[in-house]
């Protein structure tokens, strides 16, 4: 059977109120935000080639983990920096190969930015 072509994951991702979370996926990450339901109950934000979906909840928030990708993460690292992520990891390279750090957003959501 042949294989159709598909798009890449767009994650979910549980927040506490989905108009901070885009704010701060704005101005501290450097997404755009796209869109957002009138109840404001979910809504997206977007960069390059990276779609994230949020969606508000009243339920503890168990932090998800992302890979992200970046041409050049040196100068990632030092964009998100300079605009104030929350690196909880700096910029190494590690024994796997792949120079990284790694970012938590105000969800605590986990992101590893690399380049391999």
């Amino acid at each position: 059977m042949e294989r159709t072509k598909i798009g890449q994951a767009v994650p979910q991702l549980p927040v506490e109120d989905v108009e901070k979370a885009q704010l701060y996926y704005k101005e501290v990450l450097g997404f755009d935000i796209l869109w957002i339901e009138p109840d404001k109950y979910i809504g997206a934000v977007g960069r390059e080639n990276i779609t994230i979906f949020f969606a508000q909840t009243s339920k503890s928030i168990e932090p998800n983990i992302h890979w992200i990708f970046a041409e050049d993460v040196d100068l990632t690292y030092a964009e998100l920096k300079g605009r104030g992520a929350d690196i909880i990891e700096d910029i190494e390279n590690k024994p796997w190969n792949i120079r990284q750090f790694t970012i938590r957003d105000l969800n605590g959501h986990v992101f590893y930015i690399h380049h391999g």
